[in-house]
């Protein structure tokens, strides 16, 4: 009988050591550290990163959104100067064919200054009057070029320098356009006359105050995106 017992109970022993052996080996296994010295588990380490790019993200659309909105108000600022330069110049013309053509100078400030309707053919201040048909051409050229350059457009003080540009070279290809002697070939109206200087017009005035502006720009180092160069 006790032998029988011993037979029996023997393979319930032995299978009881063997688990009893292996359960430390599994649990020295789990706290064995890795080759970092942490615990072996899931790798969280690049959750930081992510979390990281995901809160960058948002940021990253709103400044893109910020830069158009930018964008978008500087141009405007272009059209709404290019506006005022324009209607400025055409609404005098249109009292000076009115009310000062085929009439004597009006003496503004002595001889310094006077107003005189004349119809100038030529470029600004009087120049170039065989060559109409080419200052038309430069004149629309003018215009689609700003109007083209606007898309990229960052800077205010550009805005502003492009706007004159525009309404003044909109304003004397109206001008050549619509006035006598015919299409391409019309006069400009001009009736602004210093003494000893060219008679011109307001169109001509916003030209050289926009390309002054752009020179000084230019020498500041300001480009119309509105990146800045030191050199």
């Amino acid at each position: 009988m006790a032998e029988a017992e011993r037979v029996i109970g023997t393979p319930d022993v032995d299978g009881e050591a063997a688990g009893a052996a292996g359960r430390p080996e599994r649990r020295k296994e789990a706290d064995r550290p890795t080759e970092q010295g942490r615990p072996a588990g899931p790798d969280r380490s690049a959750e930081p990163e992510v979390r990281e790019r995901a809160a960058e993200e948002p940021d990253g659309r709103g400044g893109e959104q910020e830069a158009q909105a930018k964008g978008k108000r500087r141009i405007l600022a272009l059209f709404i100067v290019a506006v005022i330069a324009y209607l400025l110049d055409l609404g005098s013309k249109m009292l000076v064919v009115e009310k000062l053509e085929h009439h004597p100078p009006i003496q503004v400030i002595g001889d310094l200054l006077r107003f005189e309707a004349i119809r100038n053919p030529g470029a600004a201040f009087g120049m170039g009057e065989a060559y109409t048909v080419v200052f038309t051409v430069i004149a629309a050229t003018v215009v689609l070029v700003i109007i083209r350059l606007a898309r990229k457009l960052y800077s205010l003080p550009w805005a502003l320098a492009l706007g004159l540009l525009l309404g003044g070279a909109l304003g004397n290809l109206t001008d050549r356009i619509f006035r006598s002697p015919g299409v391409f070939r019309g006069a400009v109206v001009d009736f602004i006359a210093p003494a000893h200087f060219a008679v011109f017009n307001l169109a001509d005035s916003a030209v050289v105050c926009g390309g002054i502006l752009i020179v000084l720009l230019s020498f500041r180092g300001l480009d119309p995106d509105g990146t800045v160069h030191k050199d």
